[in-house]
């Protein structure tokens, strides 16, 4: 606080002179007192009356800061009270003021005089601010006496003129000289009229009105008068200067009034936004309270806050909004034990979306109104799956993990056989791909069955068919009913047009009498009088579910069967209800919209009975399942209508038209809530008192168009949504028309799921940790359990957490876990059926899977023969590990034998020299030596301990523990190990995550290598890598050369991608040869080591060098890693023994991360070449989305799934260079990616209204490395023939990758077919897939048998042209058929005979006939299309082959000329590759410079 404040009180110099001095004097002793006191600044205390305003603002802050200055200056005291008692208390100094520095010891010295000199400042302050307040006040009271004595004369208003040509002048007269000159007039004036000279005009008089002006202007000058008071005028006079002053540019008074009117504006402007805000607020607020109602909630009502942060997180994510920069992000749960009520859930958001624009808002409303349905649809999937979960630890009643495939495909194939023909159009046939792999697929059958009847789903291609042909064919009669007069002769010719009669057999609808399964067991007549178009009316006007009423006597057989599906419960029980009677031939149902019941109870006429009943049942029949809605209607209520009731039928007279029924809604009256019970109610002892076994399901065969198309009215949505067919649209209401343009997905809904509640629980996320069995962690925890295996204990820990990747399940073709189980059985019934078709597998699986005791003894020995390898496995690991404390990757054979061979004093060395005739050991190492790696060691102790006596996995513990306790190891041998096997670890890991890229795995080496010269060598090593490519351009130099390709960073400038040839200095080609390291541990005397940096003198060439060979699973030697120790200090520094053999383990562990990433590129080459194959002749895929499987980054956490690349519909691949990685918590919504890859299965899943097909890329071991995505958009399934070409694609690229992955193993040796292959690996991947696919063709081609091409030689003789008749479609199919095989087999000829292009052989089909024999077949089967001597004339081929599509190909439906059709476009695929073979095939991986790269590799260019 500034002691000069007071200084700032305005007061004239002649009456306030004396106690400026006294406050100076004071002010001048407060600064000697206080040098480093608080100082407030000096602000101008000298002005005159124009700047009184200013000097009040700035007195009313300093006033403000005045009395906040005692209490800081109590808090300071208080402070420097208690340090002080601190000091005292103690009296250890130095432990008191251990923290505080010099100037925090200065200050508490100072505090007591300090005290007072604040306490006398701030008393004095306060007296002076006093004083400044009293006299203000002074003056406005005295102001405020004057203002009443002398009224304001407004007169003076009239000076006010804003013009500015006189606007200076204007201002200054009125400032400087009309306030004195004004009244200076006045009494001039005053004197005239007094002495009267303006009446006595020739009286000469001794006044001068000039003079007596000028007397009185120099006896009031206002710079020498003190002012006397202001009169009326005068004070107008001043306030209108004041106010004249503002409006003359560049002065102060404008510029601060210009600024004031700036902040005035600014600060309204704010008000108004806050104002604007706060009511956007609320109306947000107001809006997300109702949009929380939409949300299914938990009996406690709260959603799971992981849900909602999806939500958002997809919203965010959206690329046409842009809204990552702007928006908060988004930390998603990892449980689902958070919750959230309305308010949390209001809060959440809010939080989220403060910067949003209206219409973004507006977006997020309706991606939360889609997501709540979404939400429901997830809910009904996991309720589904849990009740799959339960069926499956019922049926596994051995508690093994494991259950059956082929009995489990067996019932799954008897409960579709069983299944009415509606429901199976709802199911997926388990007969066919995907339930039934590929290698299950007899080979003729998988590639040239052309049956359409084999489709996933039953007769999809004849009724899409139908249902596209549908809208051509109503288009007449719509135009015809416009014109028709009344309702009756509409409703006449849209029968008579539409739907054609068909027999009273056919005619009548099968009513169907529901079991516990839902399947139909008898049928019923119907009155023919019930018609499509009636039904389509009621349909349109039919908004919600809703039930129709029945008198009481007939509600009982109703209820029936409404319980059997409760899951149709009205969404909102809101309306009015109506029972009314009327006689008639036919009872009416009215369907009524949002909620509103109305039932008619009828006459029956000649059936002597109430139609109501067979109504009702018909209504059940329709709520089974065929299609109803239209195709737009799909996707809207797809999302929103999971929960909503059955559509029921009507039986109304056809003058019963649209309006009637609209009228009728409103004349309903408050019965539903009576018929709530009977509608909703479940009765749990009917629906299991009949057997499923001995239900008989009716044939439905010979239906014909309109009679399938009558049936497709009965249909609910659920069913329609899953067959993909649709009413067409014309025969659709207006208000039909309109509630389809509406956004049904933001309608109300219930809390209930098809008549259940959500219990709360929810595993979409938690899957793995539930269900998942972890046969390895249950095995380590019992070696934990056991003191035996003390010393291992730790190194199984930490094999445990460095497992690669967990949670996936492995396919075996034999069994099935509970995950795979699961995800079959989902498969099976769709995600969108009703949960009571689940209920019914369910049970029928109950009843039906039935285990024999030898069964279940079979499976308990399976479960613990598969628990004794995890163990065995996980023993000799650990061992392993503990016998090479150095990390260098492999044992000595002669040392192990020599330990085993004292095992039971070495009674058992002759059964372990017999063990050794069984074992196939690696090729020995140039040492001479055997080598054994952690697999082989394994198997040679397994193989030990099978020729021994006694139970195997006693003796198997028995000779571990024997090792284990011979092994003797150091403490610091054991830490050592164990910071060595965690820095190996992570270059594996690298790789696992690197996105398939070398360069993190590169970094992970370098610093193994540097962490352990550190730590257990005190080095400062330099590395690099250096690997082996083929010298194309000297050759002179060597056939190869080494490549530096990565390097420690100190060296980059001199040893990056520098080249060495073999006529160069360097031991590096001696390692390359002999195949083992060589370390020189001087290099200055060596003589023959190759300098990198020439700049470096000769006498600073001191340290070792260590050069070791880098390997593949082959033994074949791929490159160099070399370490140095020349830039480390000492002069003499080499390589320790166990430093040599842990770079010699981390020289193992980076060839085993090398090809893995080269493995994954490969794999991407692969897919890329498949795609580019299928999407020339499947044009209705939307998209094809590639996934790698790898680790997650925290520890004990799910997989993650890494976006590699993404193909569009123009077939172009867009590869990233930093894929993005999907984590399953941000996937409740898109979870199908983890199915697949959790179930190592296919998944068929919908989401948003888009299809997808997802299926994974399998290891050699059965789990998934990856996952494709096939996108196929808004259609239900692809059609029969683009299906089957979808797996073939498929089925080619798990060969490949399965070949590539063993061949990078060491598994299988590499299989060169074409000459193509050897050129080089990256090539060999680019072709690898048409290889695989031409063999497999080949193979088809040679079980071929010769009636096969005899049925296509007859091919030349036309029935129809003897008959001279109009040609017909009839006779253009078959000229076109024999065109297609005569070309064809022409193409085929002229492979192997180019020189037919010059005869006249080839114009002659009589002769070409000649060619067509076994030889030709030979001649295929044989064919090398890559061979360099090979001649073919490929325009001459292409001219056969271009006319005709792969439709036409398909519609012939002849195996032969489908196999060879296919084998000639991929010779001619890899005929074109092999021509541009060095630019035609470049590794589909982006550079460091580029974000993403597209490919689009050659696919043989199958005409569509």
């Amino acid at each position: 606080m500034s002691e000069s404040a007071p200084q700032e009180e305005p007061k004239p110099a002649q009456e306030n002179g004396k106690e400026d001095k006294e406050r100076n004097q004071e002010g001048s002793e407060a600064e000697e007192l206080i040098q480093s006191s608080q100082s407030i600044s000096d602000s101008s205390a000298l002005g005159t009356h124009s700047n009184v305003i200013g000097a009040a603002a700035n007195k009313k802050s300093q006033d403000l800061n005045l009395e906040n200055q005692p209490k800081m200056s109590t808090c300071s005291i208080k402070e420097s009270k208690t340090r002080g008692s601190k000091n005292i208390v103690f009296r250890k100094p130095a432990k008191v003021i251990f923290s505080l520095d010099q100037t925090a010891q200065d200050s508490n010295r100072e505090q007591p005089w300090k005290k007072n000199l604040l306490e006398r400042v701030q008393a004095r302050a306060q007296v002076m601010h006093q004083k400044i307040i009293d006299k203000e006040n002074l003056k406005k009271e005295l102001e405020k006496k004057e203002e009443e004595k002398l009224p304001r004369d407004n007169l003076a208003k009239e000076w006010f003129n804003t013009e500015n040509m006189t606007l200076n002048t204007r201002a200054y007269l009125l400032d400087k000289l009309l306030p004195t000159l004004v009244p200076g007039m006045e009494r001039m004036l005053m004197q005239v009229e007094k002495k009267k000279l303006l009446a006595d005009v020739d009286i000469p008089t001794k006044f001068d009105p000039i003079n007596h002006l000028g007397e009185y202007l120099m006896r009031n000058n206002p710079n020498y008068i003190k002012d006397s008071g202001l009169s009326g005028y005068q004070r107008v006079m001043r306030e209108i200067s004041e106010d004249l002053k503002i409006y003359v540019p560049n002065t102060t008074y404008n510029r601060v009034s210009k600024i004031k009117e700036n902040i005035k504006q600014k600060r309204e402007q704010k008000e108004y936004i806050n104002d604007i805000k706060a009511k956007v607020a609320n109306a947000r607020k107001q809006a997300l309270q109702e949009q929380f109602n939409e949300w299914i909630l938990d009996p406690k009502g709260m959603i799971p806050m992981v849900v909602i942060q999806n939500v958002l997180y997809e919203f965010f994510q959206n690329p046409d909004l842009q809204l990552e920069t702007c928006c908060l992000p988004v930390d998603i749960a990892d449980s689902m034990k958070p919750r959230l009520n309305k308010t949390e859930f209001i809060q959440l958001i809010s939080l989220h979306i403060a910067g949003f624009k209206s219409e973004t808002f507006e977006k997020l409303l309706k991606h939360l109104c889609h997501c709540a349905a979404e939400f429901r649809e997830v809910i009904k999937t996991d309720m589904r799956r849990q009740m799959f979960a339960d069926l499956f630890l019922h049926c596994d009643r051995g508690k093994v993990g494991f259950l059956d495939r082929q009995r489990t495909l067996a019932l799954l194939e008897t409960f579709y056989d069983q299944s009415s023909k509606v429901l199976r159009g709802t199911l997926r046939n388990p007969r066919q791909w995907p339930f039934v792999e590929f290698g299950e697929i007899d080979l003729p059958e998988f590639w040239g069955d052309m049956d359409n009847q084999k489709h996933i789903y039953e007769d999809f291609d004849n009724v899409l068919l139908e249902m596209n042909t549908l809208p051509s064919e109503k288009h007449f009669s719509k135009t015809q009913s416009k014109l028709l007069a009344s309702p009756e002769d509409q409703h006449e010719h849209y029968r008579e047009s539409t739907l054609p009669q068909s027999p009273p057999e056919q005619q009548r609808g099968a009513t169907v009498e529901q079991g516990p399964n839902g399947i139909s067991t008898r049928e019923q007549e119907q009155p023919e009088e019930s018609t499509g178009e009636q039904e389509l009316n009621e349909e349109s006007v039919s908004k919600e579910g809703t039930y129709t009423g029945s008198t009481p006597e007939q509600r009982s057989s109703r209820e029936l069967i409404t319980e059997q599906r409760p899951h149709h419960e009205p969404i909102t029980e809101q309306g009015y209800h109506k029972e009314s009677t009327a006689e008639q031939g036919l009872s009416e149902e009215s369907i009524t919209t949002e909620g509103q019941h109305e039932g008619s109870t009828t006459g029956q006429g000649s059936h002597g009975k109430s139609t109501e009943e067979q109504g009702s049942r018909r209504e059940s029949q329709s709520d089974q399942g065929q299609p109803r809605e239209t195709m737009a209607e799909q996707e809207a209520h797809r999302e929103s209508q999971s929960d909503q009731g059955p559509h029921g039928g009507s039986t109304a007279e056809p003058q019963s038209s649209r309006e009637t029924i609209l009228e009728e809604q409103q004349d309903t009256d408050l019965t539903s809530q009576s018929r709530k019970g009977s509608l909703t109610g479940e009765s749990k002892t009917s629906r299991e008192s009949i057997s499923f076994e001995h239900t008989e399901i009716p044939p439905q065969e010979g239906r014909t168009q309109a009679h399938a198309y009558e049936e497709l009215l009965f249909v609910s949505p659920e069913l329609q949504a899953k067959t993909g067919v649709s009413i067409p649209e014309d025969h659709l209401s207006e208000p039909a028309k309109k509630e389809v343009q509406k956004d049904k997905s933001c309608e109300p809904k219930s809390q209930k799921i098809e008549g259940k509640s959500w219990t709360g629980e929810l595993l979409t996320c938690n899957w793995n940790m539930k269900y998942a069995k972890h046969e390895d962690e249950e095995q380590a925890h019992l070696i934990y359990d056991n003191s035996r295996f003390t010393d291992l204990h730790s190194i199984i820990r930490n094999i445990q957490s460095y497992k690669e990747i967990k949670g996936r399940s492995t396919f075996n073709g034999v069994s099935v876990n509970l995950l795979q189980f699961v995800q079959l059985l989902e498969t099976f019934v769709g995600e969108d059926s009703p949960l009571s078709v689940s209920e019914a597998l369910t049970s029928f699986f109950r009843k039906g899977f039935v285990e024999t005791k030898e069964e279940k003894m079979s499976g308990l020995e399976k479960a613990r023969q598969n628990a004794s390898r995890i163990r065995r496995e996980l023993l000799l690991k650990a061992l392993f590990q503990k016998w090479d404390c150095d990390g260098s990757g492999f044992l000595d054979l002669k040392e192990i034998d020599e330990l085993l061979y004292t095992y039971k004093e070495g009674m058992e060395k002759e059964s372990m020299k017999k063990a050794k005739l069984h074992v196939q050991f690696p090729k020995l190492h140039p040492g001479h030596e055997v080598r054994l790696s952690s697999k082989q060691f394994q198997k040679y102790i397994e193989l030990v301990v099978s020729e021994l006596r006694g139970n195997e996995e006693e003796v198997l513990e028995s000779v571990v523990e024997f090792l284990m306790n011979s092994l003797e190891r150091s403490h610091v041998e054991s830490l050592r190990n164990c910071a060595r096997q965690k820095w190996l670890h992570q270059i594996q890991r690298a790789a696992e995550t690197s996105g398939v890229s070398l360069e993190p795995v590169y970094t992970e080496t370098f610093k193994a290598l540097t962490q352990d010269a550190e730590a257990h060598g005190n080095k400062k090593i330099s590395a690099h890598i250096s690997l082996l490519e083929e010298n194309l351009l000297l050759p002179d130099r060597g056939n190869v050369l080494l490549r530096n390709v990565a390097c420690t960073l100190d060296d980059a400038p001199f040893v990056l991608k520098r080249v060495l040839y073999r006529d160069m200095k360097g031991i590096s080609f001696t390692v390359v040869d002999e195949g083992k390291p060589i370390h020189v541990p001087q290099v200055q005397h060596h003589g023959n080591i190759y300098f990198w940096n020439h700049s470096r003198k000769k006498s600073d060439h001191n340290g070792s060098f260590l050069a070791l060979p880098l390997q593949d699973a082959y033994m074949r030697i791929f490159g160099v890693l070399a370490v140095d120790t020349l830039r480390d200090p000492q002069k003499i520094n080499i390589f320790l023994p166990h430093e040599i053999r842990f770079y010699q383990g981390v020289a193992n562990v980076f060839s085993t991360a090398y090809h893995y990433v080269h493995s994954r590129e490969h794999i991407l080459h692969i897919v890329i070449t498949g795609i580019g194959w299928l999407y020339n002749i499947t044009p209705s895929i939307t998209a094809i989305s590639t996934y790698f499987v790898e680790p997650n980054s925290e520890k004990d956490s799910d997989y993650v799934l890494r976006n590699m690349m993404v193909t569009g519909q123009q077939g172009l691949t867009e590869i990233h260079k930093n894929p993005s990685v999907i984590f399953r918590k941000t996937c409740i919504f898109r979870d199908f990616l983890f199915k697949c890859t959790d179930s190592s299965g296919v998944v068929l899943a919908s989401v948003c209204g888009e299809n997808h097909i997802v299926v994974p890329l399998r290891e050699r071991t059965g789990e998934a490395l990856g996952v494709l995505d096939v996108n196929i958009g808004k259609s239900k399934m692809l059609l029969y023939r683009e299906f089957k070409d979808l797996q073939k694609m498929l089925k080619v690229i798990q060969l490949a990758c399965s070949e590539i992955l063993g061949e990078f193993s060491g598994e299988i040796k590499k299989n060169y077919i074409l000459e193509i292959e050897s050129v080089g690996e990256v090539q060999r991947a680019g072709i690898l897939f048409f290889r695989v696919m031409l063999q497999e063709l080949q193979e088809c081609l040679s079980l071929l048998t010769s009636s096969d091409f005899v049925s296509l030689l007859l091919h030349d003789y036309d029935p129809l042209a003897e008959v001279k008749a109009p040609p017909d479609s009839q006779s253009q199919d078959l000229k076109a058929n024999i065109k297609l095989v005569q070309d064809i087999l022409k193409g085929i000829i002229v492979f192997f005979h180019p020189e037919l292009k010059s005869s006249s052989d080839l114009e002659s089909w009589d002769h070409c006939k000649l060619y067509v024999n076994q030889q030709l077949v030979e001649n295929i089967c044989d064919f090398d299309p890559t061979a360099m001597e090979l001649k073919v004339n490929l325009r001459l081929i292409a001219e056969y082959f271009e006319n005709h599509s792969r439709i036409e190909v398909w519609k012939f439906g002849n195996s032969a000329i489908e196999y060879l059709y296919h084998w000639a476009h991929i010779c001619l695929a890899l005929i074109k590759l092999n021509k541009k073979i060095s630019g035609a095939i470049p590794p589909p991986l982006p550079s460091k410079t580029d974000s993403c790269v597209y490919a689009k590799m050659p696919g043989g260019s199958l005409p569509g």
